[in-house]
């Protein structure tokens, strides 16, 4: 498919572009506590009664499943540290010390529902937590299928109509479903999806926080925290004074020192704000008929407009809710092909989420708890 172009230096025939966002890089970068205290014991007292019940009622359940042998919760690992980035490896550490059951090295969503359809026959779970890194830009690192795309809740969907996927074994009425992703809990329409997927004869409840999971605390092994944002064009940061300024104009209501907070990048202690930073890449390559097709982009100012005047570019960076004018834009020319690549740097805020009983600790991670997960 090519380009033709028209007076608006906009080309309005079919374009062959392949838009590649490569992975959000995010250094966790923490150590694991020491402190043993059960996050889950709410919820797990309430599993087992309803769990010890189910042997005992007479409704539509098949005798296979009043039968079965109720297991601890299983957490899936869906996901390898890189770089020195230890969630994952800092996860594992976190569930082992409950003594749940791990698996590891199932990156996709097909992956984890095979385990639980073939691998998994005629045993039920009370909780099954799957573990994988989330942004709001570009939905779970969790793939579809082996070789498939990131979920979101357009791939998802796409996945589910192809595929007809659905889990049967292993899962029931009372079977709780977490996601420790981070912002998962905000994104309703994913969230949908994924109940659907997992929801057969049984309709589990399938639980997220909007909050970023954080594991291997200094203070803690698992913690939530609320996440605040600004952006810059890579490699030409304002300064950490011009960018509280502008933390302080996104969040008026908030009581927080963002210079100090911008520029710490540790725990300084429990229940204090801190920061990281990384990078989010775009880039689009677009294949014209011939190499005098391609429009001249001396400046980022031309690449902008560029980018603005197409449907397809203008719509991908609407959706991520970053300005064109916060990332650091570059063009070349290979061949008759033109490549544009973007990049801008995020710098987190990360607020931890107190306990507001129980002055001085974190939040008691209760997955019940409306204030801290969604629910569906």
């Amino acid at each position: 498919m090519k380009f033709e172009k028209t007076q608006s230096h906009f080309f309005k025939t079919q374009i062959k572009m392949r838009l590649i966002i490569t992975s959000i890089i995010a250094s966790f970068i923490f150590l694991f506590a020491c402190q043993k205290a059960d996050l889950y014991n709410d919820v797990n007292e309430e599993m087992a009664i309803e769990l010890s019940a189910l042997n005992h009622n007479n409704d539509n359940k098949t005798s296979a499943q009043n039968n079965a042998v109720l297991l601890r919760p299983i957490v899936f690992i869906a996901g390898f540290d890189e770089d020195d980035n230890t969630y994952y490896a800092n996860a594992t550490l976190h569930f082992k010390e409950k003594g749940f059951q791990i698996v590891e090295g199932l990156y996709s969503l097909e992956e984890i529902l095979n385990h639980l359809n073939l691998q998994q026959r005629g045993k039920l779970y009370s909780e099954i937590h799957i573990v994988s890194h989330s942004n709001p830009w570009r939905g779970m690192s969790l793939k579809t299928e082996k070789e498939g795309e990131r979920l979101t809740a357009e791939s998802l969907k796409n996945y589910i109509v192809k595929n007809n996927k659905t889990t049967q074994d292993g899962i029931t009425d009372k079977t709780k479903i977490i996601f420790h992703s981070c912002g998962l809990g905000e994104n309703k329409a994913l969230l949908s999806q994924l109940k659907k997927v997992f929801s057969a004869q049984a309709e589990p409840r399938v639980i997220a926080s909007p909050y970023f999971n954080i594991f291997g605390g200094k203070y803690a092994s698992h913690y939530l925290a609320k996440p605040y944002y600004v952006f810059y064009p890579t490699g030409h940061s304002k300064g950490p004074l011009a960018l509280s300024q502008e933390m302080t104009a996104l969040n008026p209501d908030k009581n927080i020192n963002w210079q100090e907070a911008l520029t710490t990048r540790a725990e300084p202690a429990l229940g204090e704000v801190y920061s990281y930073r990384f990078n989010i890449p775009v880039e689009w390559e677009i294949e014209f008929t011939n190499t005098s097709e391609i429009p001249n982009l001396e400046t980022p100012d031309d690449i902008m407009d560029f980018i603005a005047e197409d449907e397809a570019m203008a719509t991908t960076l609407y959706e991520m809710k970053i300005s064109l004018e916060k990332y650091r834009w570059t063009s070349r020319i290979r061949g008759n092909i033109l490549k544009i690549s973007g990049k801008t740097t995020a710098l987190c805020v990360l607020e931890p989420v107190m306990n507001l009983e129980d002055e001085g600790n974190y939040a008691t991670l209760t997955i019940l708890d409306k204030k801290l997960y969604t629910n569906l």
